[in-house]
């Protein structure tokens, strides 16, 4: 499935604003067909109490990702998705810096999408979490 041609990146930075993606400072960086790149700064509010980034955090970028990567290639007619299932395996932490998450797709159906993103620290590239979503594609209802 080729990437939607109106899903541009501002049109992916401006979707988060005033939601749940621009709280955490999430940002595209590159959207193509089959990748999307996008980061989060560190910041403290973004931290759990032990003072290491929060797995939230992490997941929430990811998913992000993941999810905005889906809407750029949705078959075309459908309406839009909404994640059905996701897991993560983390295996390494921050405190500071940037975090980077790319976002491929595994499967691209009319029904689901399944992407994986790899999350990782921008200043020594250390990989942190693969995760792995669901998506399932929502079309329009039929009219009566």
């Amino acid at each position: 499935m080729p990437l939607r041609p109106e899903i541009t990146l501002d049109v992916l930075n401006r979707r988060g604003d005033g939601r749940l993606p621009g709280l955490v400072g999430f940002r595209v960086m590159e959207i193509v067909d089959g990748r999307l790149t996008a980061e989060i700064d560190i910041r403290p509010e973004l931290l759990a109490p032990n003072g290491f980034l929060h797995a939230a955090t992490i997941v929430a970028l990811a998913d992000t990702a993941c999810g905005f990567g889906c809407i750029a290639h949705l078959p075309q007619g459908a309406e839009n998705f909404t994640t059905v299932e996701l897991k993560a395996n983390f295996f390494a932490t921050a405190r500071e810096g940037t975090i980077v998450a790319v976002a491929r797709p595994v499967h691209l159906g009319n029904t689901t999408q399944v992407w994986d993103a790899e999350v990782t620290r921008k200043s020594d590239g250390r990989q942190m979490t693969l995760f792995r979503c669901t998506q399932l594609i929502l079309w329009p209802k039929p009219k009566p």
